[in-house]
Protein backbone atom coordinates (compact mmCIF):
# COMPACT_ATOMS: atom_id res chain seq x y z
CA UNK A 1 0.00 0.00 0.00
CA UNK A 2 2.88 2.41 0.84
CA UNK A 3 4.47 1.84 -2.57
CA UNK A 4 1.23 2.60 -4.43
CA UNK A 5 0.63 5.73 -2.36
CA UNK A 6 4.20 6.98 -3.02
CA UNK A 7 3.80 6.38 -6.76
CA UNK A 8 0.73 8.61 -6.99
CA UNK A 9 1.89 11.31 -4.57
CA UNK A 10 2.41 14.75 -6.29
CA UNK A 11 6.04 15.92 -6.74
CA UNK A 12 7.31 18.86 -4.71
CA UNK A 13 8.45 22.19 -6.25
CA UNK A 14 12.15 21.35 -6.32
CA UNK A 15 11.55 18.08 -8.14
CA UNK A 16 9.38 19.80 -10.76
CA UNK A 17 12.03 22.46 -11.44
CA UNK A 18 14.66 19.75 -11.88
CA UNK A 19 12.39 17.87 -14.35
CA UNK A 20 11.77 21.04 -16.42
CA UNK A 21 15.49 21.83 -16.64
CA UNK A 22 16.20 18.27 -17.74
CA UNK A 23 13.63 18.50 -20.56
CA UNK A 24 15.03 21.85 -21.74
CA UNK A 25 18.51 20.35 -21.95
CA UNK A 26 17.16 17.44 -23.98
CA UNK A 27 15.38 19.82 -26.40
CA UNK A 28 18.58 21.82 -26.88
CA UNK A 29 20.50 18.66 -27.70
CA UNK A 30 17.87 17.59 -30.23
CA UNK A 31 17.91 20.99 -31.94
CA UNK A 32 21.68 20.75 -32.29
CA UNK A 33 21.30 17.28 -33.81
CA UNK A 34 18.68 18.55 -36.29
CA UNK A 35 20.99 21.38 -37.35
CA UNK A 36 23.83 18.93 -37.92
CA UNK A 37 21.63 16.60 -39.98
CA UNK A 38 20.40 19.50 -42.14
CA UNK A 39 23.99 20.48 -42.84
CA UNK A 40 24.85 16.93 -43.89
CA UNK A 41 21.76 16.76 -46.13
CA UNK A 42 22.65 20.08 -47.76
CA UNK A 43 26.17 18.78 -48.45
CA UNK A 44 24.77 15.71 -50.21
CA UNK A 45 22.10 17.46 -52.29
CA UNK A 46 23.96 20.70 -52.98
CA UNK A 47 21.11 22.81 -51.61
CA UNK A 48 21.71 25.58 -49.04
CA UNK A 49 21.25 24.50 -45.41
CA UNK A 50 18.30 26.84 -44.97
CA UNK A 51 16.40 25.13 -47.85
CA UNK A 52 17.39 21.59 -46.93
CA UNK A 53 14.70 21.26 -44.34
CA UNK A 54 12.05 23.33 -46.13
CA UNK A 55 11.56 21.12 -49.19
CA UNK A 56 12.20 17.40 -49.79
CA UNK A 57 14.99 16.29 -52.14
CA UNK A 58 14.32 15.52 -55.81
CA UNK A 59 14.23 11.77 -55.29
CA UNK A 60 11.35 11.98 -52.80
CA UNK A 61 7.93 11.26 -54.30
CA UNK A 62 5.65 14.30 -53.94
CA UNK A 63 2.61 14.04 -51.75
CA UNK A 64 -0.77 13.36 -53.27
CA UNK A 65 -3.10 16.32 -53.60
CA UNK A 66 -5.64 16.63 -50.89
CA UNK A 67 -8.95 14.94 -51.61
CA UNK A 68 -11.95 17.20 -52.04
CA UNK A 69 -14.17 17.55 -49.06
CA UNK A 70 -16.97 14.99 -49.01
CA UNK A 71 -20.39 16.33 -49.70
CA UNK A 72 -23.51 15.04 -48.08
CA UNK A 73 -24.89 12.18 -50.18
CA UNK A 74 -28.32 12.75 -51.57
CA UNK A 75 -30.87 10.54 -49.90
CA UNK A 76 -32.03 7.75 -52.16
CA UNK A 77 -35.75 7.30 -52.71
CA UNK A 78 -35.48 3.51 -52.41
CA UNK A 79 -33.58 1.10 -50.27
CA UNK A 80 -30.89 -0.67 -52.31
CA UNK A 81 -30.08 -3.31 -49.72
CA UNK A 82 -30.08 -6.98 -50.71
CA UNK A 83 -33.57 -8.26 -51.32
CA UNK A 84 -34.84 -10.69 -48.72
CA UNK A 85 -36.06 -13.95 -50.25
CA UNK A 86 -39.12 -15.88 -49.15
CA UNK A 87 -38.08 -18.23 -46.37
CA UNK A 88 -38.79 -21.94 -46.72
CA UNK A 89 -37.79 -22.69 -43.14
CA UNK A 90 -37.53 -20.51 -40.04
CA UNK A 91 -35.26 -21.39 -37.12
CA UNK A 92 -35.77 -19.25 -34.01
CA UNK A 93 -32.92 -18.58 -31.60
CA UNK A 94 -34.15 -17.71 -28.10
CA UNK A 95 -32.92 -17.91 -24.54
CA UNK A 96 -35.11 -20.35 -22.59
CA UNK A 97 -34.32 -19.13 -19.05
CA UNK A 98 -33.01 -15.91 -17.56
CA UNK A 99 -29.22 -16.17 -17.20
CA UNK A 100 -29.39 -14.16 -13.98
CA UNK A 101 -32.16 -15.78 -11.94
CA UNK A 102 -33.22 -18.85 -13.98
CA UNK A 103 -36.81 -17.70 -14.61
CA UNK A 104 -38.44 -19.25 -17.71
CA UNK A 105 -38.70 -16.70 -20.57
CA UNK A 106 -41.48 -16.45 -23.17
CA UNK A 107 -42.38 -14.26 -26.13
CA UNK A 108 -39.89 -11.55 -27.04
CA UNK A 109 -39.19 -9.25 -29.97
CA UNK A 110 -37.17 -9.90 -33.15
CA UNK A 111 -33.87 -8.02 -33.04
CA UNK A 112 -32.02 -9.62 -35.96
CA UNK A 113 -32.65 -11.75 -39.04
CA UNK A 114 -30.15 -13.59 -41.21
CA UNK A 115 -30.96 -15.77 -44.20
CA UNK A 116 -28.74 -18.69 -45.22
CA UNK A 117 -29.12 -20.13 -48.73
CA UNK A 118 -28.64 -23.90 -48.78
CA UNK A 119 -28.68 -26.38 -51.65
CA UNK A 120 -29.67 -29.72 -50.16
CA UNK A 121 -28.57 -33.06 -51.51
CA UNK A 122 -31.91 -34.50 -52.53
CA UNK A 123 -31.83 -38.28 -53.01
CA UNK A 124 -33.20 -39.66 -56.25
CA UNK A 125 -36.82 -40.78 -56.23
CA UNK A 126 -37.24 -44.36 -57.42
CA UNK A 127 -40.89 -44.68 -58.35
CA UNK A 128 -42.04 -48.23 -58.95
CA UNK A 129 -45.29 -48.61 -60.88
CA UNK A 130 -47.06 -51.83 -59.90
CA UNK A 131 -49.87 -53.16 -62.10
CA UNK A 132 -52.25 -55.22 -60.01
CA UNK A 133 -54.85 -57.50 -61.59
CA UNK A 134 -58.12 -58.07 -59.80
CA UNK A 135 -60.86 -60.68 -60.24
CA UNK A 136 -64.51 -59.90 -59.66
CA UNK A 137 -65.83 -62.29 -56.93
CA UNK A 138 -69.32 -62.28 -58.41
CA UNK A 139 -68.81 -62.83 -62.17
CA UNK A 140 -65.17 -63.82 -62.31
CA UNK A 141 -64.25 -60.95 -64.67
CA UNK A 142 -60.51 -60.17 -64.67
CA UNK A 143 -59.72 -56.42 -64.52
CA UNK A 144 -56.20 -55.27 -65.38
CA UNK A 145 -55.45 -51.52 -65.70
CA UNK A 146 -53.42 -50.20 -68.63
CA UNK A 147 -49.98 -48.91 -67.69
CA UNK A 148 -49.76 -45.50 -69.41
CA UNK A 149 -46.67 -43.52 -68.44
CA UNK A 150 -46.61 -41.23 -71.47
CA UNK A 151 -46.99 -38.17 -69.23
CA UNK A 152 -43.79 -38.96 -67.32
CA UNK A 153 -41.53 -41.22 -69.38
CA UNK A 154 -40.34 -41.20 -72.99
CA UNK A 155 -40.81 -44.67 -74.48
CA UNK A 156 -39.19 -47.41 -72.44
CA UNK A 157 -36.48 -45.28 -70.87
CA UNK A 158 -35.65 -45.94 -67.27
CA UNK A 159 -35.24 -42.27 -66.32
CA UNK A 160 -38.12 -39.81 -66.42
CA UNK A 161 -38.61 -37.15 -69.07
CA UNK A 162 -37.82 -34.46 -66.52
CA UNK A 163 -34.49 -36.14 -65.74
CA UNK A 164 -33.67 -36.41 -69.44
CA UNK A 165 -34.42 -32.69 -69.85
CA UNK A 166 -32.15 -31.87 -66.92
CA UNK A 167 -29.25 -33.87 -68.34
CA UNK A 168 -29.67 -32.34 -71.80
CA UNK A 169 -29.82 -28.84 -70.27
CA UNK A 170 -26.64 -29.39 -68.26
CA UNK A 171 -24.85 -30.65 -71.35
CA UNK A 172 -26.04 -27.91 -73.74
CA UNK A 173 -26.74 -24.78 -71.70
CA UNK A 174 -24.28 -25.55 -68.91
CA UNK A 175 -21.69 -26.91 -71.38
CA UNK A 176 -20.78 -29.65 -68.91
CA UNK A 177 -18.94 -32.75 -70.19
CA UNK A 178 -20.65 -36.10 -69.79
CA UNK A 179 -18.33 -37.27 -67.02
CA UNK A 180 -18.92 -34.05 -65.07
CA UNK A 181 -22.67 -34.60 -65.34
CA UNK A 182 -22.14 -38.16 -64.11
CA UNK A 183 -20.28 -36.90 -61.04
CA UNK A 184 -22.83 -34.15 -60.36
CA UNK A 185 -25.87 -36.44 -60.53
CA UNK A 186 -24.25 -39.06 -58.33
CA UNK A 187 -22.95 -36.54 -55.77
CA UNK A 188 -26.06 -34.42 -55.43
CA UNK A 189 -28.76 -37.08 -55.90
CA UNK A 190 -27.10 -40.45 -55.32
CA UNK A 191 -28.01 -41.61 -58.84
CA UNK A 192 -25.31 -43.53 -60.67
CA UNK A 193 -25.60 -43.46 -64.45
CA UNK A 194 -22.90 -44.81 -66.72
CA UNK A 195 -21.23 -42.64 -69.33
CA UNK A 196 -22.87 -44.71 -72.05
CA UNK A 197 -26.25 -44.30 -70.38
CA UNK A 198 -25.86 -40.52 -70.26
CA UNK A 199 -24.83 -40.43 -73.92
CA UNK A 200 -27.91 -42.49 -74.84
CA UNK A 201 -30.11 -40.04 -72.94
CA UNK A 202 -28.69 -37.06 -74.84
CA UNK A 203 -29.09 -38.93 -78.14
CA UNK A 204 -32.68 -39.83 -77.25
CA UNK A 205 -33.50 -36.17 -76.61
CA UNK A 206 -32.08 -35.23 -80.01
CA UNK A 207 -33.98 -38.05 -81.73
CA UNK A 208 -37.21 -37.02 -80.02
CA UNK A 209 -36.66 -33.46 -81.27
CA UNK A 210 -36.60 -34.27 -85.00
CA UNK A 211 -40.20 -33.07 -85.63
CA UNK A 212 -39.46 -29.89 -83.69
CA UNK A 213 -36.26 -29.37 -85.72
CA UNK A 214 -38.18 -29.72 -88.97
CA UNK A 215 -40.64 -27.09 -87.78
CA UNK A 216 -37.74 -24.87 -86.73
CA UNK A 217 -36.12 -25.07 -90.16
CA UNK A 218 -39.45 -24.27 -91.82
CA UNK A 219 -39.84 -21.24 -89.55
CA UNK A 220 -36.36 -20.01 -90.50
CA UNK A 221 -37.16 -20.39 -94.21
CA UNK A 222 -40.34 -18.37 -93.72
CA UNK A 223 -38.60 -15.54 -91.85
CA UNK A 224 -38.30 -12.19 -93.66
CA UNK A 225 -34.69 -11.69 -92.49
CA UNK A 226 -32.12 -14.40 -91.73
CA UNK A 227 -28.56 -13.95 -90.45
CA UNK A 228 -26.01 -16.52 -91.65
CA UNK A 229 -22.47 -17.29 -90.58
CA UNK A 230 -20.09 -20.25 -90.26
CA UNK A 231 -17.16 -21.37 -88.15
CA UNK A 232 -14.78 -24.29 -88.05
CA UNK A 233 -15.71 -27.59 -86.36
CA UNK A 234 -13.72 -30.83 -86.19
CA UNK A 235 -15.47 -34.18 -86.43
CA UNK A 236 -13.36 -37.25 -85.66
CA UNK A 237 -10.27 -35.14 -86.29
CA UNK A 238 -11.49 -34.00 -89.73
CA UNK A 239 -12.07 -30.31 -90.37
CA UNK A 240 -15.62 -29.21 -91.10
CA UNK A 241 -17.92 -26.27 -90.45
CA UNK A 242 -20.89 -25.28 -88.35
CA UNK A 243 -23.38 -23.05 -90.14
CA UNK A 244 -25.88 -20.91 -88.30
CA UNK A 245 -29.06 -19.40 -89.70
CA UNK A 246 -30.63 -17.18 -87.09
CA UNK A 247 -33.36 -14.65 -86.49
CA UNK A 248 -34.05 -12.67 -83.31
CA UNK A 249 -36.16 -15.58 -81.99
CA UNK A 250 -34.84 -18.61 -83.90
CA UNK A 251 -31.54 -20.48 -84.02
CA UNK A 252 -30.77 -23.22 -86.52
CA UNK A 253 -27.36 -24.93 -86.73
CA UNK A 254 -26.10 -27.29 -89.40
CA UNK A 255 -22.83 -29.23 -89.61
CA UNK A 256 -21.26 -29.89 -92.97
CA UNK A 257 -17.87 -30.82 -94.39
CA UNK A 258 -18.35 -28.21 -97.08
CA UNK A 259 -17.99 -24.45 -96.92
CA UNK A 260 -19.88 -23.83 -100.14
CA UNK A 261 -22.99 -22.05 -101.32
CA UNK A 262 -24.77 -25.40 -101.70
CA UNK A 263 -25.10 -25.51 -97.90
CA UNK A 264 -26.98 -22.20 -97.95
CA UNK A 265 -29.47 -23.57 -100.45
CA UNK A 266 -29.72 -26.86 -98.55
CA UNK A 267 -30.80 -25.09 -95.36
CA UNK A 268 -32.79 -22.14 -96.72
CA UNK A 269 -34.16 -23.94 -99.77
CA UNK A 270 -33.47 -23.40 -103.47
CA UNK A 271 -35.37 -20.09 -103.44
CA UNK A 272 -35.35 -17.98 -100.31
CA UNK A 273 -37.50 -14.89 -100.72
CA UNK A 274 -36.36 -13.04 -97.61
CA UNK A 275 -33.30 -10.89 -96.95
CA UNK A 276 -30.05 -12.67 -96.13
CA UNK A 277 -27.61 -10.86 -93.84
CA UNK A 278 -24.04 -12.16 -94.02
CA UNK A 279 -20.39 -11.20 -94.28
CA UNK A 280 -18.53 -10.91 -97.58
CA UNK A 281 -17.76 -14.61 -97.99
CA UNK A 282 -18.49 -15.63 -101.57
CA UNK A 283 -20.55 -18.71 -100.64
CA UNK A 284 -23.45 -16.45 -99.62
CA UNK A 285 -23.51 -14.89 -103.08
CA UNK A 286 -25.50 -17.91 -104.24
CA UNK A 287 -28.52 -16.21 -102.71
CA UNK A 288 -30.16 -14.23 -105.50
CA UNK A 289 -32.70 -12.38 -103.37
CA UNK A 290 -32.28 -9.27 -101.20
CA UNK A 291 -28.92 -9.25 -99.44
CA UNK A 292 -27.32 -7.12 -96.73
CA UNK A 293 -23.57 -7.39 -96.25
CA UNK A 294 -22.12 -6.76 -92.81
CA UNK A 295 -20.78 -3.24 -92.35
CA UNK A 296 -18.95 -4.24 -89.16
CA UNK A 297 -16.66 -6.54 -91.16
CA UNK A 298 -15.99 -3.77 -93.69
CA UNK A 299 -15.32 -1.10 -91.07
CA UNK A 300 -13.11 -3.51 -89.11
CA UNK A 301 -10.91 -4.07 -92.17
CA UNK A 302 -10.91 -0.33 -92.70
CA UNK A 303 -9.73 0.22 -89.13
CA UNK A 304 -7.02 -2.44 -89.39
CA UNK A 305 -5.71 -0.84 -92.59
CA UNK A 306 -5.53 2.53 -90.87
CA UNK A 307 -3.65 1.00 -87.93
CA UNK A 308 -1.06 -0.50 -90.29
CA UNK A 309 -0.46 2.84 -92.04
CA UNK A 310 -1.03 5.61 -89.49
CA UNK A 311 1.17 8.10 -91.40
CA UNK A 312 -0.78 7.91 -94.67
CA UNK A 313 -2.91 11.08 -94.54
CA UNK A 314 -4.82 10.23 -97.72
CA UNK A 315 -5.79 6.82 -96.36
CA UNK A 316 -6.93 8.31 -93.04
CA UNK A 317 -9.03 10.91 -94.85
CA UNK A 318 -10.64 8.27 -97.07
CA UNK A 319 -11.40 6.03 -94.09
CA UNK A 320 -13.04 8.90 -92.21
CA UNK A 321 -15.15 9.71 -95.27
CA UNK A 322 -16.41 6.10 -95.47
CA UNK A 323 -17.19 6.15 -91.74
CA UNK A 324 -19.11 9.42 -92.13
CA UNK A 325 -21.11 7.98 -95.02
CA UNK A 326 -22.02 4.92 -92.92
CA UNK A 327 -23.19 7.12 -90.03
CA UNK A 328 -25.25 9.13 -92.51
CA UNK A 329 -26.85 5.89 -93.74
CA UNK A 330 -27.76 4.75 -90.20
CA UNK A 331 -29.41 8.12 -89.48
CA UNK A 332 -31.31 7.93 -92.75
CA UNK A 333 -32.48 4.38 -92.04
CA UNK A 334 -33.80 5.38 -88.60
CA UNK A 335 -35.75 8.34 -89.98
CA UNK A 336 -39.44 7.97 -90.86
CA UNK A 337 -39.21 8.28 -94.63
CA UNK A 338 -41.72 7.13 -97.20
CA UNK A 339 -40.72 4.44 -99.67
CA UNK A 340 -39.90 6.78 -102.63
CA UNK A 341 -37.67 8.88 -100.38
CA UNK A 342 -35.88 5.78 -99.08
CA UNK A 343 -35.19 4.68 -102.67
CA UNK A 344 -33.78 8.11 -103.46
CA UNK A 345 -31.64 8.12 -100.31
CA UNK A 346 -30.21 4.71 -101.14
CA UNK A 347 -29.32 5.87 -104.66
CA UNK A 348 -27.61 8.93 -103.17
CA UNK A 349 -25.59 6.80 -100.76
CA UNK A 350 -24.60 4.34 -103.52
CA UNK A 351 -23.37 7.21 -105.70
CA UNK A 352 -21.44 8.85 -102.86
CA UNK A 353 -19.75 5.60 -101.78
CA UNK A 354 -18.81 4.70 -105.35
CA UNK A 355 -17.33 8.17 -105.84
CA UNK A 356 -15.14 7.67 -102.77
CA UNK A 357 -13.82 4.41 -104.20
CA UNK A 358 -13.16 5.60 -107.77
CA UNK A 359 -9.45 6.38 -107.20
CA UNK A 360 -8.85 2.83 -106.01
CA UNK A 361 -10.73 1.22 -108.91
CA UNK A 362 -8.39 2.43 -111.63
CA UNK A 363 -6.25 -0.34 -113.19
CA UNK A 364 -2.87 -0.60 -111.53
CA UNK A 365 -3.83 1.75 -108.73
CA UNK A 366 -1.11 1.83 -106.05
CA UNK A 367 -3.50 2.94 -103.35
CA UNK A 368 -3.49 0.87 -100.18
CA UNK A 369 -7.27 0.83 -100.08
CA UNK A 370 -7.61 -0.63 -103.60
CA UNK A 371 -8.68 -4.07 -102.27
CA UNK A 372 -11.43 -2.57 -100.13
CA UNK A 373 -12.50 -0.31 -102.97
CA UNK A 374 -12.94 -3.31 -105.27
CA UNK A 375 -14.89 -5.12 -102.55
CA UNK A 376 -17.22 -2.14 -102.14
CA UNK A 377 -17.70 -1.89 -105.91
CA UNK A 378 -18.52 -5.63 -106.13
CA UNK A 379 -21.07 -5.60 -103.30
CA UNK A 380 -22.37 -2.05 -103.73
CA UNK A 381 -25.96 -3.22 -104.32
CA UNK A 382 -25.86 -5.20 -101.05
CA UNK A 383 -24.51 -2.54 -98.67
CA UNK A 384 -27.51 -0.26 -98.15
CA UNK A 385 -30.45 -2.66 -98.04
CA UNK A 386 -31.03 -1.54 -94.44
CA UNK A 387 -31.82 1.97 -95.71
CA UNK A 388 -34.81 0.64 -97.66
CA UNK A 389 -36.06 -1.55 -94.81
CA UNK A 390 -35.33 -0.35 -91.23
CA UNK A 391 -36.06 -3.86 -89.88
CA UNK A 392 -32.85 -5.08 -91.55
CA UNK A 393 -29.75 -4.45 -89.40
CA UNK A 394 -26.57 -3.20 -91.11
CA UNK A 395 -24.42 -5.80 -89.33
CA UNK A 396 -24.27 -9.55 -88.79
CA UNK A 397 -23.76 -9.43 -85.02
CA UNK A 398 -26.77 -11.68 -84.39
CA UNK A 399 -25.17 -14.60 -86.21
CA UNK A 400 -21.85 -14.04 -84.43
CA UNK A 401 -23.57 -14.09 -81.03
CA UNK A 402 -25.50 -17.21 -82.01
CA UNK A 403 -22.27 -19.06 -82.76
CA UNK A 404 -20.53 -18.05 -79.54
CA UNK A 405 -21.88 -20.93 -77.35
CA UNK A 406 -20.71 -23.51 -79.89
CA UNK A 407 -17.33 -21.80 -80.23
CA UNK A 408 -16.88 -22.05 -76.46
CA UNK A 409 -17.97 -25.70 -76.53
CA UNK A 410 -15.46 -26.33 -79.32
CA UNK A 411 -12.67 -24.91 -77.18
CA UNK A 412 -13.68 -27.22 -74.33
CA UNK A 413 -14.22 -30.47 -76.23
CA UNK A 414 -12.36 -29.88 -79.48
CA UNK A 415 -15.37 -30.93 -81.56
CA UNK A 416 -17.23 -34.22 -81.89
CA UNK A 417 -16.14 -37.81 -82.52
CA UNK A 418 -18.74 -39.03 -84.99
CA UNK A 419 -21.40 -37.91 -87.43
CA UNK A 420 -24.09 -38.87 -84.92
CA UNK A 421 -22.36 -36.75 -82.27
CA UNK A 422 -22.36 -33.76 -84.63
CA UNK A 423 -26.05 -34.22 -85.42
CA UNK A 424 -26.91 -34.45 -81.73
CA UNK A 425 -24.85 -31.36 -80.93
CA UNK A 426 -26.46 -29.32 -83.72
CA UNK A 427 -29.97 -30.45 -82.78
CA UNK A 428 -29.60 -29.56 -79.12
CA UNK A 429 -27.86 -26.26 -79.92
CA UNK A 430 -30.72 -25.32 -82.25
CA UNK A 431 -33.45 -26.17 -79.75
CA UNK A 432 -31.89 -24.68 -76.63
CA UNK A 433 -30.62 -21.63 -78.53
CA UNK A 434 -34.15 -20.98 -79.80
CA UNK A 435 -35.71 -21.34 -76.36
CA UNK A 436 -33.17 -18.99 -74.82
CA UNK A 437 -33.68 -16.45 -77.62
CA UNK A 438 -37.44 -16.58 -76.97
CA UNK A 439 -36.93 -16.00 -73.24
CA UNK A 440 -38.25 -19.42 -72.25
CA UNK A 441 -36.96 -21.66 -69.51
CA UNK A 442 -34.94 -24.26 -71.48
CA UNK A 443 -35.49 -26.94 -68.84
CA UNK A 444 -39.28 -26.64 -68.93
CA UNK A 445 -39.29 -26.25 -72.71
CA UNK A 446 -37.23 -29.42 -73.17
CA UNK A 447 -39.49 -31.34 -70.80
CA UNK A 448 -42.56 -30.22 -72.73
CA UNK A 449 -40.92 -31.08 -76.06
CA UNK A 450 -40.10 -34.61 -74.90
CA UNK A 451 -43.71 -35.24 -73.98
CA UNK A 452 -45.33 -33.54 -76.98
CA UNK A 453 -42.61 -33.45 -79.69
CA UNK A 454 -43.59 -29.84 -80.31
CA UNK A 455 -41.23 -26.87 -80.33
Amino acid sequence: MDVERDAFEPLDRAALIELVLMQQARITALEAQVTQLRAELAARTGAPPSAAGSSPPSWVRPSRPALPAKTTRRKRPHNFARRRDTSTEIVEHVVAVCPACGTALQGGEVVRRRQVLHLPRVPVQIIEHVVRRRVCPRCGQVATPALDLSSAVVGHHRVSAATMASIASLHTVGRLPIRTIQWLVETMHGLHLSVGGLVEIVQAVAARAQPALAGLQAAVRASPVVHADETGWRQAGVNGYVWTFSTPTLRYFHHDRRRAGAVVQQVLGPVYEGTLVSDFYSAYSIHEGPHQRCWVHLLRDLHDLGQLHPDDAALQTWAQAVWALYRDATVTAAAEHAWPQRVAERARLDTALLALCQPGLAPGSPLLQATLCHRIDRFLDELFAFVLDPTIPPDNNLAERSLRPLVIARKISGGTRSAQGSQVRMALASLFGTWLAQGRDPLDACHQMLLTQAL
